[in-house]
């Protein structure tokens, strides 16, 4: 994998009350308001600091949506993709500067310029998560697609994020219900309820609401299948032990349980399994899957003690343009990111890459909004052809 170094620096109708993460469960990693629909506001929650308290920051403009993202404040490759276009919303509709700095333009490809200059800026937050390109993609496509008023063009931008943010939790119901129908469909004649196991944080905060691999535990409890829930604490910034273990007891999933990230294997051979499910940050075309550093070793566990693997990831997660997960750029993070939660000596040398890559023969399913992708004739993934059969019915602007 490509390492890469941490450095600083036509709209669908819908109702527009609808802006704050509810209904789906207590958390909520983002609120939004658009009073008169012209006025845009963004907060997210600080995940950093959560469990012990729940602290939202403003994003008045596009940098502090890159801050929040690059310093893992806000996190989750769908939440990600999210508030970068809800930033670039706010940041056009609101931010005095930027306001300024629009009076002094007048013709439309200027004005895509700016637009598009601050879209290539949210890019480098993060490298790693396709989700947060494609998102940007979907959004320059739209406003050059837009009318060629200035203020027709913003109002394109704050429509079209809106629109990401309400798929966006339409998907992951459809996400968690796939996979816990898959799940279901395949356990052994014995079993009739589901002990699974996920690793870092899918769910609530980290997508606009419900999550993606912790949707598909939210689905089997809501079916009363799930029979408990195992997460790992996932080092080093422990969005496991922090996030997910949070959230477990916020929704009182049964039996959840929080473990070492090394005591999976004695789990599986002990306890007993039936399902890992995990996030992705990107899947390539043979199925190769980039997610949280430890999923790899996860899915090894899960290949020895002949326990199903699934990924769950939204449609927009799946990245052709790579051949393989030796092509996916790996971002590496400061060492002072283990140093400092591991009691670890200051001068002490650190690798800490933020994600691996699972190979596709790990794969069991890939669960998406769209339906679940499973291997094909010689026991491969083939992700192109699930898109082209989907293309079509993917809900775009």
């Amino acid at each position: 994998q490509k390492p890469s170094s941490f450095s600083a620096p036509n709209p669908p109708i819908y109702d527009k009350t609808y802006y704050k993460t509810k209904n789906m469960s207590n958390l909520q990693s983002l609120i939004y308001t658009n009073d008169g629909g012209y006025s845009p506001k963004l907060s997210v929650l600080d995940q950093l600091l959560v469990p012990h308290d729940k602290i939202y920051i403003p994003i008045p403009n596009v940098e502090a949506a890159w801050s929040v993202i690059r310093t893992m404040q806000i996190r989750g490759a769908p939440l990600i993709a999210i508030v970068a276009c809800l930033g670039l919303s706010v940041d056009l509709a609101t931010n005095a500067q930027t306001r300024t700095e629009l009076d002094s333009i007048t013709s439309k490809d200027d004005v895509l310029k700016f637009i598009f200059k601050k879209i290539e800026y949210l890019k480098t937050s993060r490298p790693t998560a396709v989700n947060l390109f494609n998102a940007m993609d979907e959004l320059s496509h739209a406003i050059q697609n837009a009318g060629d008023t200035k203020e027709g063009i913003i109002q394109t931008v704050i429509t079209h994020a809106e629109f990401m943010l309400q798929r966006d939790v339409a998907d992951n119901k459809a996400i968690g219900n796939n996979g816990a129908r898959d799940i279901l469909e395949n356990l052994p004649g014995h079993r009739t309820s589901v002990r699974l196991v996920t690793i870092c944080n899918t769910g609530s905060l980290a997508c606009a609401s419900y999550g993606t691999a912790l949707g598909v535990a939210r689905s089997l409890f809501a079916m009363e299948k799930l029979e408990s829930i195992y997460c790992l604490e996932t080092r080093p910034y422990n969005q496991g032990s922090r996030l997910t273990a949070f959230e477990i007891l916020e929704e009182k999933m049964p039996n959840g349980t929080l473990i070492c990230d090394s005591a999976a294997a004695a789990l599986m051979r002990t306890k007993g399994v039936d399902a890992c499910v995990v996030g992705a940050d990107r899947v390539c075309a043979n199925g190769d899957t980039a997610n949280k550093i430890g999923t790899l070793m996860l899915a090894i566990c899960a290949h020895e003690h002949n326990i199903p693997f699934y990924v769950a990831a939204p449609f927009t997660t799946l990245d052709t343009k790579l051949e393989n997960g030796d092509c996916i750029e790996i971002e590496e993070r400061p060492a002072n990111e283990i140093i400092e939660t591991s009691r670890a000596p200051l001068n002490m040398p650190v690798w800490n890459p933020a994600f691996d890559v699972t190979p596709a023969k790990y794969i069991t399913g890939i669960v998406t909004e769209k339906g679940v992708i499973r291997k094909g004739l010689g026991g491969v993934f083939d992700i192109q052809d699930f898109i082209n059969q989907h293309k079509a019915s993917a809900q775009k602007y």
